[in-house]
């Protein structure tokens, strides 16, 4: 079945990745009284049940060995601490507003389902869940082990710790997973986001397959906010941390409804098949929801819809780019002429394709912060790829004919000059164009090497251009963008992507 491309799952899908409260002015007023007086009562009594929790969370496992803290504990070390800190974890909600938790359903004995999967995950309050669901362990990011007070909580939880930078930890988080909900009970119950980030809960985002990947039974868990300010959201745009942390706390109570759904146990194609599996877990979720069950996740920093094995930013990052450059005073010319000084440097060798925030500021003739805002649209760390910045924006403002540009970000790739690219080769190229890392393009590169061996420009050339799929991806994502000129009016500054191609279509008709 054909997945829906960027621009018709943006109609269908409602964007989850933004989210902004708006307040009449009664609301204002009443949330800047109880912000004065309510807030600063609330954070102060959470802070010293925390603080409690803390010191109870400490001796809990004090005194024993790395080796023994890698196995579930029990006797006095799980039946003394293990409800005083629930009930200092449920006092610390009450106190920032949650005085009732309505739960519909029946939670899963560990036995029945060893995971939970809670969704849509709206932001770090969505963390009330784990009193009705028994303080199971959680999955966790392992920087947040330094954070004061919450690093010794999660310690003392047995979280699983990932760091997502890391392939090595990520594999060692699902064995130390599968060695847990394989356990038969031994180790208490796994919790887990799916999604991985917040949203509006407008939709749910494709599940990632961690959860699912053991093929045991998981019991999905939904969550409802039924209040008249929904202050809990916290996106990609829009509301940040803060706000959702003072209007929640400005609000006399929130309302929470925490639905347990019937344990969902795999078939055995499920079980050998995790997209499979987390897709029919999300599809059930997202019913039970009312809302539809999307493609979209972010792949690092930026929001995208998955096609096929492709990930198609919702938004650009080299449209992004270049509105910021044009607020900064460069016109097209200018942009223009920093692009052939990109492609300059990479053509002088291998180690003049990495640059950083300072390089690319000299290259862009503007100030330091804002090549660090440019290289955080297309890199993690401190350093940027300048083949992905150029192709990608090059591609969105016609700066060559597609055709030409194509041809170039094909050799560019093409590393040995063999006339053909390796599946990685082609993984960097995508990401390139598409303006965001490609995890894999195994499916496209099958596609186009159907009936030959090799990868070469023209075979890929041809799917991009013809395939149901892939054209979508280059009429979509590569052909003309309205952006936003110089002088603040929108321009359309490109040529149809790839368009003797289109041409010769219509030649042959």
């Amino acid at each position: 079945m054909e997945r829906k491309s960027s621009r018709a799952a943006t109609q269908e899908y409602p964007n989850p990745f933004i989210h902004e409260l708006k307040l009449t002015k009664a609301q204002w007023i009443k949330g800047i009284i109880l912000g004065c007086t309510l807030l600063p009562i609330r954070v102060f009594l959470a802070w010293i049940l925390l603080i409690a929790a803390w010191i109870v969370a400490v001796p809990r496992l004090a005194g024993l060995s790395q080796e023994e803290r890698s196995k579930p504990l029990s006797g006095w070390r799980r039946w003394l601490f293990h409800p005083i800190l629930w009930l200092l974890g449920r006092a610390v909600f009450f106190c920032v507003g949650f005085h009732w938790v309505k739960v519909k359903g029946r939670k899963a004995d560990v036995k029945e389902a060893p995971i939970l999967v809670v969704a849509p995950h709206s932001s770090f309050l969505d963390m009330v869940i784990m009193f009705p669901a028994g303080v199971p362990s959680v999955v966790s990011r392992s920087e947040n082990i330094n954070l004061p007070v919450i690093g010794a909580l999660l310690e003392c939880n047995q979280s699983v710790l990932v760091s997502r930078r890391d392939p090595e930890s990520r594999k060692e988080a699902v064995s130390e997973l599968n060695k847990r909900v394989t356990s038969d009970g031994s180790w208490p119950q796994i919790l887990m986001f799916p999604e991985g980030t917040t949203t509006n809960g407008r939709c749910l985002l494709r599940f990632k397959t961690g959860a699912f990947v053991p093929g045991v039974p998981v019991q999905p868990v939904v969550l409802h906010y039924p209040n008249e300010l929904d202050t809990i959201r916290w996106t990609y745009k829009g509301s940040n941390w803060f706000q959702v942390l003072f209007h929640t706390l400005s609000q006399p109570c929130t309302n929470i409804t925490i639905e347990f759904l019937p344990v969902y146990t795999p078939s055995e194609e499920e079980k050998k098949d995790s997209r499979l599996f987390a897709g029919n877990v999300q599809k059930v979720m997202a019913s039970a929801l009312g809302v539809p069950a999307s493609d979209y996740v972010m792949a690092g920093r930026i929001p995208v819809s998955k096609l096929n094995d492709l990930s198609v930013p919702l938004e650009s990052p080299g449209k992004e780019a270049m509105t910021l450059l044009y607020r900064k005073g460069l016109g097209p010319r200018d942009v223009e002429a920093a692009l052939d000084r990109m492609i300059d440097r990479c053509r002088s060798g291998a180690e003049g394709t990495k640059a950083n925030a300072e390089e690319l500021a000299s290259i862009l003739g503007l100030n330091k912060k804002t090549a660090i805002h440019i290289c955080s649209l297309y890199s993690k760390d401190d350093t940027v790829d300048l083949r992905h910045i150029y192709f990608n924006m090059a591609a969105i403002i016609g700066h060559v004919d597609e055709i030409s540009l194509f041809h170039s970000a094909f050799a560019a790739f093409d590393r040995e000059g063999r006339g053909s690219l390796t599946k990685e080769e082609l993984t960097e190229l995508m990401g390139a164009l598409l303006g965001v890392p490609q995890q894999s393009t195994e499916e496209l590169y099958d596609t186009a090497t159907e009936d030959q061996e090799q990868l070469t420009e023209e075979s890929l050339l041809l799917v991009l251009t013809t395939h149901p799929i892939y054209q979508k991806v280059t009429k979509e994502i590569l052909q003309s963008k309205r952006l936003p000129s110089a002088n603040g009016t929108s321009v359309n500054n490109n040529r149809s992507l790839l368009n003797s191609s289109v041409n010769e279509d219509k030649k042959s008709e």
